[in-house]
């Protein structure tokens, strides 16, 4: 199962050293379940997007290491990927950027030939193989079609592909300079959130912890005084706050923080497949932990 995260300071630009490297569980250590490659995103002080990307695993890149304890901003996004559909290689790597946003996926959308023939001319936003780039390329589409709302573009697009696309899971996160969006559908793979207040439960202390198994202890002073929120696959440490989101509710942070939850679809997708329905190659990746 490919590993989600993207992270949302706010107004406030932070180091993205310990969500993605030093977590208990955090996707570096993930990795090492997921070996198909790596992709970190974040924005720069105007606001332009940055990915840097790579088709290996993110324990054995070091330019992952890097970036991931150098590079500031205000929101990140990271993907550790299993292949389901698409080559090992950059292309087809998360996250991708569109419209000024980057966008990740975990999960399998079947029957691309039909998806295509929905995006139109946006089809031309499409560089590689995958079912996830495509996804985004409708979700780009209908945001236009929306004025560039994106809440409505993500529900126009997941309203369309549960009803008419065989489909396994809808895991996504897709982020713009300062806001984040997430959404689970349905419920075959976790989502799970944490709305961390300044200091963390105690109001007044760096975030300090340890994994479950105590293998490792994290520290991040940036957020000592800052709130943040999180969104990942797993839960990255022992917080108390970490919350499963529920299936078909889009999760939306704003740029001052403030998180709402919209109700975007209500039901199973039409077309539900299973893990037998899967070719062997994408049912290992939606199976691997």
């Amino acid at each position: 199962m490919c590993r989600l995260f993207g992270l949302s300071a706010g107004p406030h630009r932070v180091a993205a050293t310990f969500w993605l490297l030093e977590a208990p569980d955090s996707l570096a250590e993930q990795s090492r379940r997921m070996p198909d490659g790596t992709g970190l995103g974040w924005f720069t002080q105007d606001g332009t997007p940055r990915v840097d990307k790579r088709p290996v695993p993110a324990y054995a890149d070091p330019g992952f290491h890097r970036e991931a304890q150098e590079v500031r901003s205000d929101t990140f996004i990271a993907h550790v990927r299993y292949a389901s559909t698409g080559g090992l290689d950059e292309r087809n790597t998360h996250p991708f950027e569109q419209d000024g946003r980057l966008f990740a996926h975990n999960g399998v959308v079947d029957e691309l030939a039909q998806l295509e023939e929905r995006l139109g001319d946006a089809r031309s936003l499409v560089q590689g193989d995958t079912d996830s780039e495509r996804v985004f390329a409708l979700v780009t589409k209908e945001t236009r079609a929306a004025s560039g709302d994106v809440g409505s573009g993500v529900a126009a697009a997941a309203r369309w592909i549960a009803d008419e696309l065989p489909l396994f899971a809808l895991n996504i996160i897709l982020v713009a300079d300062g806001e984040l969006w997430a959404l689970r559908y349905p419920d075959v793979h976790d989502l799970f959130a944490l709305e961390r207040a300044a200091g963390g439960p105690s109001g007044d202390r760096h975030l300090e912890q340890a994994s479950a198994a105590g293998r490792i202890r994290v520290r991040a002073g940036g957020l000592a005084d800052r709130p943040s929120v999180v969104v990942a696959s797993e839960r990255m440490d022992e917080d108390a706050g970490w919350h499963n989101l529920e299936p078909g509710v889009l999760m939306h942070v704003a740029k001052d923080l403030t998180v709402s939850r919209t109700t975007i679809l209500d039901g199973p997708p039409r077309h539900q497949l299973t893990l037998a329905d899967l070719g062997d190659h994408a049912a290992t990746s939606q199976r691997a932990r």
